[in-house]
């Protein structure tokens, strides 16, 4: 390995030395964290966020938001959807030079990842360690070496035994809808599956908790009450429904009467709701000291929370496709989405989507799917009967798991 080694040249060669797949535990991460210094210690207050569905999203509207407000963001979130680059995400710098201080998080630089990997994989030495929990203790160390205001962290998968919480109190934890999906990693239950994503709470941290099925809600309530953490519960404590192309959020005697979210679906109305509510929470938890450098914050202010609202960008959530080589394959008055949902939970929400885009169009829609071995295909293509005319099955590249013959599964739905 040289100096001059490129990021991706490194990632392929830990991705030939380590297993790919996240392995549940945290001693071998809290390891390697105190052989670096353990920079999960140094972070600026963290938002961490589990869940089955909406955590990419949710993070995407929290990060907005915090950063519409003034604050330096930084962002890990996983899978990637074109490069790994795009999993770290650093709040920009400040340019002295020009008086000007950017808020716009960006994907971590070529240069950067290069070191923070090098000096990971220095510090591991040859000791049994998972690709994600190196590229997640190389995260650590460059949101540590940062200056940031918050960060935002998305779990891997799970929580309880994830690789990102080795963050012992961080200022707010969310748990997004949970659903059956990773049966074979978190339970075979709803409410055991609730149970890993509920072990992110922390005694005394606020917890903000999306709608959940009535397994789920009780086994977060639960964990939320034995760890003395105070709970925000979606329908009792705080809600949000779109009016007039609007949305409201409500929160005990407050009302805000905001834009309808820049990211399409129904199911968004939900994740802007929890993302409302978390930064709130933020701004409640750290306000009074200040985040980071920054000056004391009591409030994120409506008007901030608006903004991100609107400006919040997260690819291949509904995402229309407008140029590129396949779409330009298509007639003109043809339209392509994309969206990265794959369990029962995701195929609903999708096809809540179809159904108002056909209410609005009339258009037939064949549906292009890929599929992991392990996952509920029949569950997933079932929200579809009805509203789909064909489904065309593609296979997976760069799969880290055993993906789905793409013949077989076109066999199964037949």
């Amino acid at each position: 390995m040289t100096g001059s080694q490129s990021s991706d040249a490194l990632l392929d060669e830990m991705k030939r030395l380590h297993p790919l797949l996240i392995d549940l535990s945290l001693d071998r991460i809290k390891g390697l964290l105190g052989a670096l210094g353990n920079p999960q210690d140094r972070l600026a207050p963290v938002i961490h966020i589990a869940g089955t569905n909406g955590k990419g999203s949710t993070a995407a509207f929290i990060t907005a938001m915090l950063e519409a407000a003034g604050l330096r963001v930084h962002r890990y979130t996983s899978p990637h959807l074109i490069r790994f680059h795009e999993r770290i995400s650093l709040a920009a710098g400040d340019d002295a030079s020009a008086g000007v201080r950017s808020h716009q998080t960006r994907p971590i630089a070529d240069d950067v990842l290069v070191d923070v990997l090098t000096r990971v994989r220095e510090a591991n030495a040859d000791a049994p360690m998972t690709f994600y929990e190196m590229t997640t203790a190389a995260a650590f160390l460059a949101f540590a070496e940062t200056p940031a205001d918050a960060v935002v962290l998305e779990v891997g998968l799970g929580g309880r035994l994830d690789a990102t919480n080795v963050v012992e109190r961080p200022a707010v934890t969310v748990i997004t809808p949970v659903a059956m999906d990773h049966m074979d990693k978190l339970g075979a239950t709803l409410d055991a599956i609730a149970g890993e994503k509920a072990g992110i709470i922390k005694p005394g941290v606020p917890a903000v908790c999306g709608p959940q099925a009535d397994d789920a809600r009780r086994v977060i309530a639960a964990r939320a009450e034995s760890a003395g953490a105070p709970l925000a519960e979606w329908g009792v404590d705080f809600d949000a429904h779109i009016e007039r192309s609007r949305l409201i959020y409500q929160e005990g005697d407050v009302l805000l009467d905001l834009p309808q979210p820049g990211l399409r679906g129904r199911y968004q109305t939900v994740n802007a709701g929890v993302a409302v509510c978390a930064v709130r929470q933020f701004a409640r938890a750290v306000g009074a000291q200040g985040v980071g450098g920054a000056p004391a914050k009591a409030s994120v202010s409506e008007q901030a929370i608006a903004g991100g609202l609107q400006s919040v960008i997260w690819p291949a959530r509904m995402m229309p496709v407008t140029e590129g080589a396949l779409r330009n394959a298509l007639g003109a008055d043809d339209e392509l989405w994309i969206d990265g949902g794959h369990n029962p939970a995701a195929g609903r929400a999708i096809a809540e989507v179809l159904c108002d885009l056909q209410d609005q169009t009339a258009k037939p829609v064949v549906l292009i799917a890929a599929m992991m071995g392990q996952k509920d295909w029949a569950g997933y293509f079932a929200p579809f009967e009805g509203i789909v005319r064909d489904v065309v099955t593609v296979p997976v590249q760069g799969a880290l798991d055993q993906p789905r013959d793409p013949g077989e599964l076109a066999a199964a739905l037949n």
